[in-house]
């Protein structure tokens, strides 16, 4: 599925987990996928709609720190969001060696812990497009 070619950059309110009894509720379920920067948390229910949630702890730096993992991870799935499956939503929680992680590193971890929790259309190791 191709991505609308007028996207907005910043991923919308309706593509957000914000509530905090969702954030425990995919806790409660206890799915979850470790990654070298992130810990991704899959919630299924009746009202997960494929929604995002971040939570960046105290642990992983300042509020400037916190702040930074946040975005870098909402960007990421917004970039992302076309490429990935099923219906249930995502808490990515940022784990601190996420805040000195270069961007091709940080990517790469993402499309893994993505695809070993089966949410990816397309594994890493799958090429885009044929070779010629």
């Amino acid at each position: 599925m191709q991505p609308p070619t007028n996207r907005r950059y910043t991923l919308p309110a309706r593509l957000r987990v914000k509530r905090a009894a969702l954030f425990q509720e995919a806790y409660s379920q206890g799915r979850k996928t470790v990654g070298r920067f992130v810990v991704l948390w899959l919630r299924s229910g009746e009202d997960a709609a494929g929604r995002l949630g971040v939570v960046a702890s105290r642990k992983v730096g300042n509020s400037v720190a916190r702040s930074r993992a946040k975005r870098r991870m909402r960007e990421w799935f917004r970039l992302h969001q076309y490429d990935l499956t099923g219906s249930e939503d995502m808490i990515l929680v940022a784990r601190r060696s996420l805040v000195k992680a270069s961007q091709p590193d940080l990517d790469a971890d993402l499309l893994d812990v993505f695809s070993r929790a089966a949410r990816l259309q397309c594994p890493p190791e799958c090429p885009k497009s044929p070779p010629d």
